[in-house]
């Protein structure tokens, strides 16, 4: 610990070939024990393979493990694999406190982070998925009304406006927290619209249930961190955390990272959406009884300028195709790509120095739980 930060440029990566390159050189270089997952089906732009890959530092057969993904929603992936590489560089060589290992799960939606999109191959929000597929999927009745004002058929400023109008007038009508909700929280009717969680497990999600059920079989005690980019001021960090309120498990996240950090969050100032199908549920499932305390962690870009930045990533993917602009095209996507994960130096140093004390915070604060 109280190693210099380093250099930002070398812990960011330009895509995704080049991210998991560099973390598993890192992390066989800390002598991790490495694992892959290769997709069976999906490629990367230029026709090679997409993993997630795996790196477990420390005993393996340790009673308290570090869990941090990066990649859930893809694109985001380069903020969550720069902590990971920057922790590996400064503290990936330093002994762990006794009894504790560490996990890393590199690019859990390989698809998606390749492909800069955030969501899978099947364009299923991978943190909508981890629901109960055998029963029936949470309702979400007003999402079918809003879905033709979130995705035009043509990006231009005079359909955005008059989806613009459209949103306005159901939060008039119904408040701007159930718009929220109608937006964020998950549906399980349109596949081609936002927060999407699909119709059964993604490869991903059997993907990471794997993992736990390899490399967490011996953990009692789970310290849990998910890697996000969107909500938030700037730069700074936004805690979701998703243990229940009273619980033990929240009472360690916050004395991990200060209950101002973590209670009572309003991620854009609104109640928070009552969020289906989380990469976190599907952990705590994974795990059983054994006790999880974590959060998801954002790094803030646009803040509630992040909706159309949303609905963004489902026009290129759906719309854009009816009526190709290769430049227009190109605008967008770079304006896709800039609005989760900005070129900025001031936002990427924010990310690897604010990146690394929660992950020093979390492992720190394991070890004495």
């Amino acid at each position: 610990m109280g190693q210099p930060l380093p250099d930002y440029w070398s812990c960011f990566s330009a895509d995704y070939a080049a991210a998991r390159a560099a973390f598993v050189a890192a992390a066989a270089a800390r002598g991790a024990a490495l694992s892959r997952h290769e997709h069976p089906t999906a490629k990367d732009p230029q026709g090679r393979p997409l993993t997630v890959d795996v790196a477990v530092l420390g005993r393996p057969g340790a009673a308290r493990t570090h869990l941090a993904i990066s990649g859930t929603h893809g694109l985001e992936g380069a903020a969550g694999s720069a902590v990971q590489l920057a922790w590996l560089q400064v503290d990936g060589g330093l002994p762990l406190p006794d009894d504790v290992n560490v996990v890393l799960v590199h690019a859990l939606n390989p698809y998606g982070y390749a492909n800069d999109t955030r969501t899978t191959e099947n364009n299923v929000d991978l943190n909508r998925n981890f629901i109960d597929h055998t029963q029936p999927a949470p309702a979400n009745p007003h999402y079918a009304t809003l879905h033709p004002h979130l995705i035009p058929r043509h990006w231009t400023e005079a359909e955005l406006e008059a989806g613009a109008q459209a949103l306005e007038r159901f939060r008039q009508e119904h408040g701007a927290d159930a718009l929220f909700n109608v937006t964020a929280s998950g549906q399980y009717t349109h596949p081609d619209g936002l927060v999407y969680g699909g119709r059964g497990p993604e490869w991903s999600n059997r993907t990471l249930r794997r993992i736990v059920d390899e490399h967490l079989g011996a953990s009692e005690r789970v310290a849990f961190i998910d890697w996000h980019t969107g909500i938030g001021e700037y730069g700074e960090p936004f805690f979701l955390c998703f243990n229940p309120d009273g619980s033990a498990e929240q009472a360690q996240a916050a004395a991990w990272w200060g209950a101002d950090r973590v209670l009572g969050q309003r991620p854009h100032g609104m109640a928070r959406p009552d969020y289906q199908g989380l990469v976190f549920r599907g952990v705590q499932q994974a795990l059983g009884d054994r006790p999880l305390a974590g959060a998801v962690v954002e790094f803030g870009t646009r803040g509630p300028q992040m909706r159309p930045a949303l609905r963004l990533d489902q026009w290129l993917r759906f719309q854009a195709c009816a009526a190709p602009d290769a430049a227009r095209d190109a605008q967008l996507r770079a304006d896709l790509i800039d609005a989760f994960v900005p070129v900025s130096s001031v936002w990427r140093r924010n990310v690897v120095a604010h990146g690394l004390q929660i992950t020093r915070q979390a492992i720190s604060g394991l070890a004495a739980w």
